[in-house]
């Protein structure tokens, strides 16, 4: 007998299905959050509370994928993960950071605008005592500036790869580009990530 489709399965048990998929994919959402996570919400927010939100947005959206034939089920609970941690930050930041975290339709919110900050913050992880608190701030300016004139997709292939820890092909369905462009990319990206290292100054020495 042929096995039910995840689709299938969705559709006979949707509530059941999806605690399914969030256990398995557990750490990876975590990986996600913990990555682009506003600073200001550190031990504020837990990671968890915003999966079980998500969780909850997922099975009220579940027609939503079940029309949608295009992605794969794991690219659409990222997708509503992300919105998800969007509505969070709205929510506690208040007014202020409405602008810079306003959920905006699927097409045209692929990628994150926090990304730099977030790329900039765990490369500066590192800078944690008193002592290095103004060379950390100073460090995190400049790292955003060179980081913010990259290629916006060159930004999240890198941060996708290596700080969610994605597949290549899981990359390119959630970029909707081919899988050779993202690995093109993530070797670009890396490249040009190295060049920006090495412009920061005294960037080796401190994060050492």
């Amino acid at each position: 007998m042929t096995e039910p489709t995840i689709r299938q399965r969705l559709e006979a048990d949707a509530e059941g299905v999806l605690a399914e998929e969030f256990s398995r994919n557990h750490d990876r959402f975590w990986r996600m959050i913990d990555f682009r996570l506003d600073g200001a919400l550190l031990g504020r927010v837990d990671p968890d509370d915003v999966l079980q939100e998500a969780w909850l947005a997922a099975t009220k959206r579940v027609e939503h994928f079940l029309e949608n034939k295009s992605l794969s089920l794991f690219a659409w609970l990222r997708m509503i993960v992300q919105q998800t941690l969007i509505d969070v930050q709205r929510r506690h930041l208040g007014a202020k950071k409405r602008d810079a975290y306003r959920e905006r339709s699927v097409q045209a919110d692929r990628w994150s605008r926090n990304t730099s900050v977030s790329l900039a913050a765990k490369l500066l992880g590192t800078f944690t005592s008193p002592s290095q608190a103004a060379v950390r701030d100073e460090r995190a300016a400049q790292l955003r500036d060179v980081i913010e004139r990259m290629d916006e997709i060159d930004r999240e292939v890198l941060a996708l790869r290596h700080f969610e820890e994605l597949t290549n092909l899981e990359v390119a369905e959630v970029l909707g580009i081919q899988e050779t462009a993202a690995s093109n990319r993530y070797v670009r990206a890396l490249r040009r990530l190295k060049v920006i290292l090495d412009a920061v100054p005294d960037f080796g020495e401190a994060a050492g």
